[in-house]
């Protein structure tokens, strides 16, 4: 009797396994074809029910589509259906243009089903439809479709096989993209224009025929709200075949995730913050001797050339002068001057709504006097395409920064949000500065190297830009700077009542400087928006 209660335990388990057992008898065996038919049906009908909630789309600012979704037949098979196994793996090998064994291996095994193609082509549906053969079944799958394959392709990203979004809007946007089995995602349409994201990616394309780039970008920025309408890379890649991209570093957006040394074209932003300082004017002289020292270093001017007689500030600009950039820097001085380039987001990512790098410049940093000096003309200094773009946005806004931004609304069917354009309430530099610098820009293209730039009947604010390229840059471990260039041009229009900035940044175009390379698509792109938009001349 002592032993009662552990033998009412063992009776308890052993009927419970009795039980188990019993109902894995039931299942496995007795009613094994109904579940696996009710298991089978449940997975067609998972890969088919993602196509009711979709991923929201993409769109361009005029409802061009961009990325959508659409339907992709695949070819499903169930090899525990399969009886004639040799024979169904021949058919099917021929019908989709698969290695046999390959086909034989995956009918092999005791899998309820198995995905052997997606996205058949019509011709293989057909005689796949057409040969009704046994555990073989055309089935349909949501996929991401990019209509227009290379085009804006490092801003809108891709969507890969496990259905994440990957780099470009796809990754930024991905939660509100995503769908679940409640709702489809929400749709978004940018600030893109198609037209003149075409035309900027043409122009990089012909750049590469006609000056042999290694690679570039051009930017079309809104002046006054930062509604970015161009954001065009060389090279780029087809988002419908990312899967045959080599190179990896091509998913990445050079206007924002790719510094550069920005040369002469940062010599504005000098000059207008030493004129917002008042240590100059435009008329303010200096003599150019060629060259200045310090310490060890010698600084000269583009090819060594010397400059004699006394130079305005206005001069620096138009003849892209190192030596006058260095003397407007040291009457600024150095803790204004790095205030300054703060204050124009050198140091800060932009607040585009994509992912981005930007440098902490900690070479300049150190505080080094030739360090201040290289960087009065762009030299030593790293920022990013789009970094650049945004701090000549202070020129155009009356000294305030607008931030860029992509995604212009989102919707969803029922209602829709309006994404509004965020000007800074700071001012970087004062309305008289950024005026004054504007009218020294003019005369760059007036009077000075932008003369390619020039378009009749309009006044256009630009400089030119020729930098060395550093051996980090390339990924060389050596110090200083190889032959390799950047020449770029940055300008807006019109100059005095600004509708856009254009950035065209090259990388290592055979041409001497920006002048033969940067400057005359600069043209085509202003030429181009300035019909498209219809914008009013300045003058007759």
């Amino acid at each position: 009797m002592k032993n009662w209660r552990v033998n009412i335990v063992l009776c308890f388990f052993f009927f419970l396994g009795a039980g188990i057992l019993a109902k894995l008898y039931d299942i496995q065996i007795l009613k094994a074809g109904y579940y696996g038919a009710l298991a089978q049906g449940q997975i067609f009908y998972n890969i088919e029910e993602r196509i009711k909630n979709s991923r929201g789309e993409i769109f361009f600012k005029d409802g061009e589509p961009l990325a959508v979704n659409a339907e992709w037949p695949l070819v499903v098979v169930s090899p525990r259906e399969i009886t004639e196994k040799d024979r169904t793996a021949e058919d099917l090998a021929l019908f989709l243009n698969l290695d046999r064994d390959s086909v034989l291996e995956k009918l092999a095994t005791n899998d309820i089903y198995t995905i052997l193609k997606k996205r058949i082509d019509q011709d293989e549906a057909k005689k796949i439809k057409e040969a009704c053969l046994k555990g073989v079944y055309l089935k349909k799958e949501a996929g991401r479709y990019y209509p227009h394959e290379e085009l804006a392709s490092q801003v809108v990203g891709f969507l890969n096989a496990e259905k994440e979004g990957q780099y470009g809007l796809e990754e930024y946007y991905d939660g509100i993209l995503s769908e679940d089995r409640k709702k489809s995602g929400d749709d978004i349409t940018l600030t893109l224009d198609y037209a003149v994201q075409f035309t900027a990616e043409k122009l990089l394309k012909d750049a590469k025929t006609n000056l042999n780039i290694e690679g570039g970008q051009v930017i079309v920025m809104e002046a006054e709200t930062g509604k970015i309408r161009a954001l065009a890379n060389y090279p780029n890649f087809n988002p419908n075949q990312y899967s045959k991209v080599s190179d990896l570093n091509v998913f990445q957006n050079g206007a924002t995730q790719k510094i550069f040394e920005p040369g002469s074209i940062f010599k504005p932003i000098t000059m207008v913050s030493a004129l917002d300082q008042g240590v100059i004017t435009p008329l303010t002289t200096y003599e150019d001797s060629g060259v200045i020292k310090i310490g060890k270093w010698s600084i000269y001017n583009y090819e060594q050339r010397v400059y004699p007689g006394k130079l305005t500030m206005t001069n620096v600009l138009e003849k892209s002068i190192n030596t006058g950039a260095v003397f407007a820097e040291q009457k600024l001085g150095h803790v204004n001057f790095m205030k300054y380039i703060e204050n124009f987001g050198v140091f800060e990512p932009t607040g585009i709504d994509l992912k981005e790098v930007y440098s902490e410049n900690k070479e300049l940093k150190k505080g080094y006097e030739v360090n201040y000096a290289t960087a009065a003309f762009g030299q030593g200094l790293e920022m990013t395409p789009l970094q650049l773009v945004r701090a000549f946005s202070a020129i155009t806004n009356s000294g305030k920064l607008v931030t860029p931004y992509l995604v212009e609304k989102v919707s969803n069917g029922m209602e829709e949000k309006i994404i509004d354009p965020k000007v800074s309430l700071k001012e970087i530099v004062s309305p008289k500065a950024a005026s004054q610098l504007a009218s020294m820009m003019v005369s760059v293209i007036e009077n000075g190297y932008g003369k390619p730039a020039k378009i009749a009947n309009y006044y256009i604010a630009g400089k030119t830009g020729t930098s060395q390229v550093p051996w980090s840059s390339l990924n060389v471990n050596r110090t200083g700077y190889s032959e390799k260039t950047w020449q770029s041009f940055i300008g807006f229009a019109p100059a005095f009542s600004p509708q856009f900035i254009i950035l065209v940044k090259l990388d290592n175009p055979q041409t001497k400087s920006a002048e033969f390379s940067a400057v005359p698509l600069f043209k085509q792109m202003a030429k181009y928006i300035i019909d498209y938009y219809q914008i009013p001349p300045d003058y007759e």
